[in-house]
């Protein structure tokens, strides 16, 4: 069987998320990376194709640890434009509630669209929502994930605790723990792929501590271990999430987490700003992984995720974007640039350099979703990789790359490939109509606002 081998040639600069040495390019054969090259070095075996990448820097696929692709359709709403959390979501709840299959597939594929041309390979989704007739609302995600051609680590949310039971969605958007594990257990069976070079994987994701029952989480843990797949939730969002696990457990946020037993390296955590100085060390002990959201955090003036202190206790650092309701993008780019800067507020300039940063889109991010196999380019990796040419003019007059795709404000990449396969060329989703989708999408938000 033929095997395609690509030299992408001399890139401008070179991002590895490790300590290799890329400066003449990487040897991609068939999905996974080759070679690596140094300047002036040439492929020990004869290659296909030769990719001139002089005007272009050479990143890892950026990967995505936390979204709601749903919420594509309801960005900039302004009666919760400037609510913080929990009126933000008691306002949105009922819009969210009408949501259709052909709708949440019209918003996932923007939501993974725009994250593509940003540089983005690989993406998680947090759906939780299962309102009537959304019962196979993953499978229609993963129908959309296998269309654009990326990785995806889809979860399966939940939220069991409503209104009249004391927490805060809507009675109607609420399930039975019975329907939640039996199609959590339904959907592993179905999609969830082992091993090197995963495309479609499965977690389990009740939504908050504020949305779900406490034998939900015990029973959703049980089976992550059972059939050994990652936990994801929101954590330590908000004060008013601290003061809700205080109220009606008894517990502060992590001291619930460990109560239901998610207190491990099996599970990645949304958000992660309120921790005590204790709790740092209790995760960064248990290896659980943290996914910071700048723009949410911002938008939503929650707070600032302790980064530094989360890493030097050995927690997974990584980035999301959110959903789109909160954050209004999907531009994993546009996140890593404000995560450099908001965590300069917090730590200083020596801390937050373009190069961690980066590493938290890459590197950082595979090993939060429990993955070794992509985020940086090495020998035998997948050949997920994006390049971005600084030919605009924001670009004028830099100097330093990499530190360019932050400082001057890169959103888009040129090309982006997926395990050895372009889904980006020059600035484009292969096979992708852009404009139709846009008009479709646009009239599926406005129905979802109909007759309020």
């Amino acid at each position: 069987m033929f095997t395609q081998r690509t030299w992408i040639k001399n890139p401008l600069a070179v991002f590895t998320a490790n300590a290799l040495n890329a400066d003449g390019g990487i040897v991609i054969e068939g999905s996974r990376i080759d070679e690596l090259l140094s300047t002036g070095q040439q492929p020990s075996r004869p290659v296909d194709s030769v990719i001139d990448a002089a005007e272009c820097v050479l990143l890892p696929g950026l990967i995505n640890t936390h979204h709601h692709f749903y919420q594509t359709l309801t960005r900039a709403w302004a009666p919760v434009v400037n609510a913080p959390l929990f009126p933000w979501l008691k306002q949105l709840y009922p819009i969210w509630a009408r949501l259709q299959p052909d709708a949440l597939a019209l918003a996932s594929r923007v939501a993974m669209a725009e994250l593509l041309l940003s540089g983005c390979t690989t993406t998680t989704d947090h759906h939780y929502l299962f309102p009537q007739g959304m019962e196979d609302a993953i499978d229609v995600q993963v129908e959309v994930v296998r269309e654009l051609g990326m990785r995806a680590l889809l979860t399966r949310g939940s939220m069991s605790l409503g209104e009249d039971d004391g927490g805060l969605p809507p009675m109607h958007t609420v399930q039975s723990a019975e329907v939640i594990l039996q199609d959590s257990q339904r959907l592993i069976d179905r999609y969830h792929q082992r091993g090197e070079g995963a495309w479609m994987q499965i977690a389990l994701a009740p939504c908050s501590p504020f949305s779900v029952t406490t034998d939900i989480m015990r029973e959703s843990a049980r089976m992550a271990q059972r059939e050994d797949v990652r936990l994801h939730t929101h954590l330590a969002e908000t004060l008013d999430e601290e003061q809700f696990c205080l109220q009606r457990f008894g517990l502060r946020t992590v001291d619930y987490l460990d109560s239901v037993g998610w207190l491990s390296d099996r599970t990645w955590l949304a958000h992660g700003i309120h921790f005590n100085d204790e709790e740092i060390r209790r995760l960064g002990a248990a290896g659980t992984g943290i996914c910071h959201c700048p723009v949410s955090n911002m938008r939503l003036a929650s707070g600032m995720c302790p980064t530094r202190d989360l890493e030097a206790a050995g927690a997974p650092i990584g980035l999301g974007v959110d959903g789109s309701a909160s954050n209004d993008a999907s531009n994993l780019m546009y996140e890593a640039r404000q995560a450099l800067y908001l965590q300069r507020l917090k730590y200083g300039t020596e801390y937050a350099t373009p190069e961690r940063i980066l590493g938290w889109a890459t590197r950082g991010s595979a090993r939060v979703i429990g993955r070794d196999d992509i985020g940086q380019l090495a020998v035998g990796k997948q050949a997920d990789l994006a390049l971005f040419k600084l030919d605009e003019l924001r670009f004028s007059g830099s100097h330093d790359p990499i530190a360019a795709l932050l400082l001057c404000g890169a959103e888009r990449a040129d090309s982006v490939m997926v395990g050895g396969k372009w889904r980006v060329r020059e600035g484009n989703i292969v096979d992708m109509d852009i404009k139709s989708l846009i008009l479709q999408h646009r009239q599926a938000a406005k129905k979802l606002f109909e007759t309020l």
